[in-house]
């Protein structure tokens, strides 16, 4: 579905812009994302908008065909890198699971602040994004994805997710075409 609206109350959400995401071989530059990202979170915040920061800090308990890439994961692996300028006011989600609505509080968090939209940006596009978008969805948000502010290390994935998952459950636009419709909906 094309771009059509932005909710008056929409939050942005940022997922796995992490130091232990950041050096991952993904198929468009990382910085590219977080300086999207942070544009989005900019024009967020002049419009009192909330952002949510997610990191992941582990993984789901079951298993597996592929082993867990870490059997303990690096000190600073769930830190957000400080290129996103995240801020203190921030609302701030820890999951670990692919998803930032399954094993957090995230949609009791949105519903308190009355949200009814959410803008996804992050990585990967195939698992930690569509996860959430997908969650977002289900759980009755409108979702809209920033495309350009995506990316994944799959490009099978990444090229899947857009073309044929999103579109059932989201509105895809590019974080230019987001950020006019910001603006253009006023505060």
């Amino acid at each position: 579905m094309a771009l059509t609206a932005i909710d008056i109350s929409t939050a942005l959400i940022i997922v796995d812009l992490q130091n232990g995401t950041a050096g991952a071989p993904l198929i468009h530059p990382f910085s590219d994302i977080v300086d999207r990202s942070r544009a989005l979170a900019d024009v967020c915040r002049q419009h009192g908008l909330p952002i949510v920061v997610v990191n992941v800090a582990g993984t789901a308990p079951g298993r597996t065909e592929h082993a867990p890439r870490y059997s303990t994961l690096p000190d600073d692996f769930s830190d957000i890198v400080p290129e996103l300028e995240a801020r203190p006011d921030d609302i701030y989600v820890t999951k670990r699971s692919w998803g930032a609505f399954a094993t957090t509080d995230l949609e009791i968090l949105l519903r308190e602040a009355g949200v009814t939209q959410v803008i996804i940006t992050g990585v990967a596009t195939g698992t930690g994004v569509e996860a959430t978008a997908r969650q977002a969805y289900e759980a009755g948000f409108n979702v809209t994805i920033a495309v350009d502010a995506i990316t994944d290390v799959r490009p099978e994935a990444h090229e899947y997710s857009i073309k044929n998952v999103f579109p059932r459950l989201a509105e895809i636009g590019t974080c230019t075409d987001i950020i006019e419709l910001l603006n253009a909906r006023g505060s």
